[in-house]
């Protein structure tokens, strides 16, 4: 696997951990969004993309986060404590949309968005500094031939 490209939009919240939004590029031909780059006590790390784990309404079968105390679509009290623990016993209210399989393959991600992260980081210091588009306007991904 190579990442051919890593993209970095910084986040301007400075008083959040979060400072990054990247996407990469894999083998030229698939791309991941949505990964974040942390601050944390030892330095930056990369999060995946994930998305809020869910639940239904036990009266009406509507859709709702896990943390939510009443359903979206007939109000009713929901239970407390509906999420799964992992096995450390950890509250898991997030699953990962893609991930690494293997710690080497986290390491190089890893070590690639932070790189670039960091010198993005040197750029947005520049006078007439542009911050990087990441998302991709639909003119630019190729039609599909059936």
């Amino acid at each position: 696997m190579e990442i051919n490209e890593v993209k970095v939009k910084l986040v301007q919240n400075k008083d959040n951990r979060l400072k990054a939004f990247c996407s990469i590029t894999i083998d030229k031909e698939f791309v991941v969004r949505d990964i974040k780059v942390i601050e944390g006590g030892g330095g930056y790390f990369v999060a995946m993309p994930s998305r809020k784990m869910s639940d239904h309404c036990e009266k009406c079968g509507g859709k709702n986060h896990l943390r939510a105390k009443f359903c979206n679509n007939c109000g009713s009290n929901l239970q407390e404590n509906r999420a799964r623990k992992d096995i450390k016993g950890k509250i898991k209210l997030h699953a990962d949309i893609a991930h690494p399989i293997n710690a080497s393959c986290r390491i190089r991600i890893q070590n690639k968005v932070i790189k670039a992260f960091k010198k993005e980081l040197e750029k947005s210091k520049s006078p007439g500094y542009k911050p990087v588009e990441i998302d991709e306007s639909e003119d630019e991904i190729p039609e599909i031939i059936s």
